[in-house]
């Protein structure tokens, strides 16, 4: 592969109060100001690529401009929640509190009930990641929390409990490198 640099840029904000995964929740893009101030700071000349649902679309829309933009990726989706999608963690605590536990304390193999560990999310992304590093240059990626942090993981080399003490705020930037054959973090959830 030649070198690449992946912009991983979380959506605007969707003000949802339960877990949300592929629930095609819409983001409120009416802070202008920050949408404009992160369209200065992403490189002109990048391709803009986001997951397929409406909240990462539409945030790429927002900050495309006269970029390039490729085809919407179903592979930089959020985790699937499965049967715990938008529902509140209150709510699941009171009810599968260990199954709960177990996804948050030892992510990798826990899954919620009909939807993806993080080793899952891990696999579908890298792959993904790996697709657009082979173009080469400079990509911005409008995704998801989850999905940029799979990627923060494989370029700290550090496991899922330390990866998900990471922050990622919506609208922020998180730089990933490729180049020879190796991943770097760059600046992580930067706000332009």
């Amino acid at each position: 592969m030649t070198a690449a640099t992946l912009w991983w840029v979380r959506h605007g904000p969707t003000h949802a109060t339960g877990l949300v995964g592929w629930t095609d929740a819409p983001a409120d893009l009416s802070d202008h100001a920050a949408l404009a101030r992160l369209d200065a700071y992403l490189p002109r000349a990048a391709a803009v690529i986001s997951s397929d649902l409406v909240r990462a679309r539409t945030t790429a829309d927002a900050i495309a401009g006269t970029r390039s933009r490729l085809p919407d990726d179903p592979a930089l989706r959020e985790i699937h929640f499965g049967a715990w999608e938008n529902r509140h963690v209150n709510e699941l605590m009171a009810e599968t509190p260990d199954a709960l536990m177990a996804f948050w304390d030892r992510p990798g193999d826990s899954r919620p009930p009909g939807g993806e560990a993080w080793r899952d999310l891990e696999a579908r992304v890298g792959a993904a990641a790996d697709a657009l590093a082979s173009r080469g240059g400079d990509i911005i990626v409008v995704a998801h929390m989850g999905a940029i942090l799979t990627q923060l993981g494989r370029a700290l080399a550090i496991p899922p409990k330390a990866t998900l003490a990471h922050r990622i705020d919506n609208l922020s930037v998180t730089r990933i490198d490729f180049d020879a054959g190796r991943w770097n973090a760059g600046p992580i959830n930067h706000r332009p």
